[in-house]
């Protein structure tokens, strides 16, 4: 819906930049530590690497295939989290039991989303927006598994304050560049670039980092599973999209495929 308003490159530094400041002014209002030095080097560095590569490469392989099939091959996205996560010196092992819970999560979410792929043409440039999501993937993968293991004394929530504010202003000078978009922004547009930043970035983002500074990375990376589920429900509150069996089996193999993550891949 965003993207109905505003270009790609507008969309990514508004929202992070926007996202990004609010919530770094609660933290100097709070009295939070802010990182200085080595440390605010590397959170800006891997807030390039997950919120611009990682959700930047999402942004635009939007316009190149359908938003369901973008969410199935994002879906596959955990193997890439806990496969870097495995080669890591000193990384978490790579379970039998952890791999069986991920294939069956996938194919939970690749179910709960396949009736809207089939309604949808795909055109030539589906590889190329493969190929991008994958790129996209691996830098989301890569940026949070580093800032992981960096030292800081600065809270988890501040650390992705400041990956989201280093990414909208990397893209705002290009993004200022580009001709502007040829409409004049909808309120349908407007809304859903809030809903990007509230949700998404404000509350979503900031959930993730806290949660990869106290839970495993094959915990965390089954996130992507709950989004198609989310997604389902808000299209059936809001839009009276169609729930039926195939989204109940769906969601259970969904479920089921978390939970084996969660209890035997430990």
């Amino acid at each position: 819906m965003a993207l109905e308003s505003f270009p790609p490159l507008a969309l990514i530094a508004f929202r992070f930049a926007s996202s990004g400041a609010i919530l770094l002014a609660a933290a100097f209002l709070s009295g939070a530590h802010l990182p200085k030095g080595r440390e605010l080097w590397v959170s800006m560095f891997t807030g390039l690497a997950t919120c611009g590569i990682g959700t930047g490469s999402l942004v635009f392989a939007e316009l190149w295939i359908p938003s369901g099939l973008a969410a199935v091959i994002i879906a596959f996205s955990p193997f890439w989290m806990v496969g870097i996560e495995a080669l890591v010196p000193g990384g978490e092992r790579l379970r039998r039991s952890t791999t069986l819970g991920l294939l069956v999560g996938s194919a939970g979410a690749a179910l709960l989303v396949s009736s809207g792929v089939s309604r949808e043409t795909i055109g030539g440039a589906t590889l190329a927006g493969f190929l991008l999501l994958q790129i996209g993937s691996v830098g989301w993968a890569f940026g949070s598994i580093y800032q992981r293991r960096q030292p800081t004394l600065a809270h988890p929530i501040v650390t992705g304050a400041i990956q989201q504010l280093t990414a909208g202003l990397a893209f705002l000078l290009p993004a200022l560049l580009i001709p502007p978009h040829p409409t004049m922004p909808s309120f349908r547009g407007i809304a859903a670039l809030c809903y990007l930043v509230v949700f998404g970035s404000i509350i979503g983002y900031s959930a993730f980092v806290y949660a990869m500074s106290h839970l495993r990375v094959a915990v965390v990376s089954i996130y992507s599973y709950v989004n198609p589920v989310v997604a389902v429900f808000l299209g059936w509150l809001f839009y009276r999209e169609p729930f039926g069996l195939r989204e109940a089996i769906a969601m259970v193999i969904i479920f089921l495929g978390v939970a084996l993550v969660k209890r035997y891949g430990k």
